[in-house]
């Protein structure tokens, strides 16, 4: 089978002096791993670096990563990653699977995901917590790169905390794909992106729903929904990838 087979894996643990330690931090091929500096005193931080360019069509991408109960771990991304087509043009995937023990908190924010013309990607993520564990997630995807049309895209994203099923949704945009253009979907925007919140403190304090526009609405929309546990899902569409940022940025969740 043609493209690159990657897996990158993270373990964070309690260095057993109010910290986070990283006992495992191994990534192979495009997915280099990179401790960096945090903010919070007690979080470990990883930044994951594309060591090249990827993924590409028949490329096999996985991340897994395991923030171990007591844990704090963040991880964001060095730049954006862009799917691009491959020389046989077979579908590209990227797996990611996040576990977060309980009493334990992972931050999980990489950069947008873009689908340049001519590509094709099933990108999957599923997050397994355990009861009292947190998880801020966020996921940014671009429809084409500037001036061109959208590559194939589909995405899925999967949440269960204690085993129970908190989240399960999937979505696809580009060629092949029904509807997405459409005015009940994305109509004219072509940037869309979900920040996922898990907090024990939403049990006592629920999420109110709400829409919301930016001040000019063609600068984006955006729809907060609280889930069937202690956690809230916002949504929101718009023209670029840094109208969408401010979006979810703007957010009032913790």
């Amino acid at each position: 089978m043609s493209g690159v087979h990657a897996t990158a894996r993270i373990t964070a643990v309690p260095d057993g002096r109010g910290g986070t330690a990283l006992p495992e931090l191994a990534g192979e091929g495009p997915l280099a791993l990179r401790r960096t500096r945090s903010a919070d005193g007690r979080a470990a931080r990883v930044t994951v670096v594309g060591a090249m360019t990827a993924p590409l069509g028949g490329d096999r991408l996985a991340v897994h990563v395991t923030a171990a109960p007591g844990a704090v771990l963040h991880v964001d991304a060095a730049a954006a990653t862009v799917a691009l087509p491959g020389r046989d043009g077979g579908r590209a995937r990227y797996t990611v699977r996040l576990v977060v023990g309980e009493g334990a908190e992972l931050h999980w924010l990489p950069e947008p995901l873009i689908a340049a013309q001519g590509s094709d990607l099933l990108m999957a993520t599923t997050a397994e917590l355990a009861p009292g564990a947190r998880l801020v997630l966020r996921e940014e995807q671009i429809l084409g790169r500037a001036g061109e049309r959208p590559g194939r895209l589909t995405t899925r994203l999967t949440a269960r905390i204690g085993g129970r099923p908190l989240l399960d949704q999937e979505l696809a945009f580009g060629p092949g794909a029904q509807g997405w253009a459409g005015p009940a979907v994305l109509h004219t925007y072509r940037a869309v992106g979900q920040l996922l919140v898990v907090d024990p403190a939403f049990e006592d304090t629920p999420i109110q729903a709400r829409a919301s526009s930016a001040p000019d609405a063609e600068q984006g929309q955006s729809v907060l929904a609280p889930l069937a546990g202690p956690a809230a899902l916002l949504t929101a569409v718009a023209p670029d990838g840094l109208c969408l940022r401010r979006m979810l940025s703007a957010s009032v969740l913790p």
